[in-house]
């Protein structure tokens, strides 16, 4: 896939991204994500205490994988660092757009403000290495 047509896979529809990170004694630990796209960086929020939030704020490497799993198939991995902040208004702004994308334009506002709250953290994913792969078609 082209990189246009990697941002179009990943905001199609509503599909959740699948965030890897890795626990502070090296185990996997793997969580769904509700996520938009920010030019190439993939935008996502979290609690200061999950699991994915405290092996962040540890080790910024992160993998996200966005599959379609209907035929022909198709994926896209993105790995990378992140940045995080805890700005409220920046919060509320990307939390409002994620709520937007999957829960609709008429809760978007709602979820903004109950997520842009202190404790959440708003993470950036900037990609260092993107892999790709459509389907075979019949």
């Amino acid at each position: 896939m082209s990189p246009e047509e990697c941002r179009a896979f990943l905001l199609e529809g509503t599909r959740t991204g699948k965030l890897a990170t890795s626990h502070a004694d090296g185990r996997p630990h793997v969580a769904p994500i509700w996520f938009t796209v920010d030019g190439d960086d993939i935008i996502f929020t979290t609690w200061h205490t999950t699991v994915k939030g405290r092996s962040l704020r540890r080790d910024p490497r992160a993998a996200l994988l966005v599959d379609d799993e209907r035929p022909p198939f198709a994926y896209v991995m993105v790995e990378g660092r992140v940045n995080i902040s805890e700005s409220p208004d920046d919060l509320r702004h990307w939390a409002s757009r994620i709520a937007a994308r999957y829960m609709g334009e008429e809760q978007a506002e709602s979820y903004g403000q109950r997520n842009g709250v202190p404790g959440e953290l708003l993470v950036r994913l900037t990609p260092e290495k993107v892999i790709a792969q459509t389907g075979i078609s019949e």
